[in-house]
């Protein structure tokens, strides 16, 4: 990785069976790849999954097979400058074990950048990230304005796992703009500045 260069981590929201997220978990990370200035590292739920028991407020997990789940995503989203939320839409929300994942990281998130790629029906999903916005509010996040949206998910791909509307690497390409500018200042400032919550 370039010295300059950010590390984005991107979180596949969903670990349905038959889910579409890895078509669409696999389209941004090639948008990422496109840029000399980011560097991608995938978060996939089903790959590694994390407890659903949390210990006392404030205390550590308990199990070694906790602490073990935890190592294997808990230093690569520390290590993020930014990230990229990839999610479907389940009941005007987002996917459960999404929010588990959220929830068992706190300074992880801190005055860091998230962008969002959804996907749906006749949503693309949109409601899903508006819920997230509130949810990392709380987590000391900055949600990006730009987000990327797919409607009728299934039919917006090609065979090769090719967005069939051009729009959509526009979009994209708006929202890891966005990213990298906020991604470089909040660094900056963090790196002049440490952030207290």
């Amino acid at each position: 990785m370039k010295d300059n260069q950010l590390k984005i981590a991107v979180i596949l929201g969903s670990t349905r069976d038959g889910r579409f997220g890895p078509a669409v978990g696999t389209w941004i990370l090639d948008q990422v790849a496109q840029r000399g200035d980011m560097e991608a590292d995938l978060i996939d739920l089903v790959e590694t999954p994390l407890p659903t028991v949390f210990p006392v407020l404030g205390q550590p997990p308990a199990s070694h097979e906790a602490r073990d789940l935890l190592a294997a995503v808990s230093p690569r989203m520390a290590a993020a400058d930014a990230f990229v939320i990839v999610t479907p839409e389940y009941n005007h929300s987002f996917p459960a074990i999404l929010k588990n994942a959220i929830d068992w990281h706190t300074t992880e998130w801190h005055a860091k950048p998230v962008g969002f790629v959804s996907y749906g029906a006749f949503s693309a999903g949109l409601r899903a990230v508006e819920q997230l916005r509130l949810v990392l509010a709380e987590l000391h996040a900055v949600t990006i304005r730009d987000s990327v949206g797919f409607q009728r998910v299934w039919e917006q791909f090609d065979g090769h796992g090719k967005a069939v509307d051009p729009a959509a690497g526009a979009a994209a390409k708006v929202m890891l703009d966005r990213l990298a500018w906020w991604a470089h200042a909040l660094r900056d400032a963090k790196a002049l500045r440490p952030y207290a919550a």
